[in-house]
């Protein structure tokens, strides 16, 4: 007796596993417009304490930010993204072992040289729009199997027409949405950069490691 009532409530572990499995599925994953607006919620919960605490843009609101966006954006992507020829994929094939190796490490500095840039501008500019009303727009026909996504934030001033920002998004290996380039009123944030970092690597004549010690990313006025 005692081993069919180990047997029967293994089978019911089995199942309860299967069902929860079965429920995970079930649950669709959030959209890209989804991940912008519960992010642009966190943050700006976050902005609205230090505005209360008076803290500014001190460095632990600047942690803050950062943690809250870490899981969002592909910095690594940006990074890539901005860093153009200089980290492609066919570039890192013609390079050796000792010259892939090299490459990596550029792209990880410059990764953490980009994540710091990014949280400081984006969170400076949230301070500057706290208290204001943000709002994400909803797409009229979404495409659930698509790879790549716009979404569209419009930021609410008194007096003042809506500041637009876009946030170019990707899907990951795993199918989860990031960021992965964002358009603040026209102004296209990776292009910029892209361009700073190739005027850069022109003026130390290609050499990645002075261009990432250098870097110092241009902010934009909000």
């Amino acid at each position: 007796m005692k081993r069919v009532e180990q047997m029967l409530m293994h089978g019911m572990a089995v199942l309860a596993l299967v069902a929860g499995a079965a429920v995970a599925q079930a649950e669709p994953a959030p959209t890209a417009h989804q991940v912008v607006g519960e992010a642009t919620e966190s943050v700006m919960a976050a902005v609205a304490d230090a505005r209360r605490a008076g803290d500014g843009a001190s460095e632990a609101y600047y942690q803050q930010i950062e943690t809250l966006l870490d899981p969002v954006v592909d910095f690594r992507g940006f990074a890539r993204g901005v860093m153009g020829p200089y980290a492609t994929s066919e570039r890192y094939r013609s390079l050796d072992e000792a010259g892939r190796e090299k490459l990596a490490d550029q792209l990880d500095r410059f990764t953490e040289r980009m994540r710091e840039g990014m949280v400081r501008t984006y969170g400076k500019g949230l301070l500057a729009f706290g208290g204001s009303r943000i709002e994400v727009t909803q797409p009229s026909n979404p495409d659930p199997e698509s790879r790549r996504a716009t979404v569209q934030q419009l930021i609410h001033k008194e007096g003042a027409q809506p500041y637009v920002v876009l946030y170019q998004m990707g899907r990951d290996k795993d199918g989860n949405w990031k960021l992965r380039n964002m358009i603040i009123e026209n102004v296209n944030l990776g292009e910029i950069y892209r361009s700073q970092f190739q005027s850069s690597a022109r003026s130390y004549n290609g050499d990645l490691d002075q261009v990432i010690d250098n870097w110092s990313a241009v902010e934009i006025d909000t």
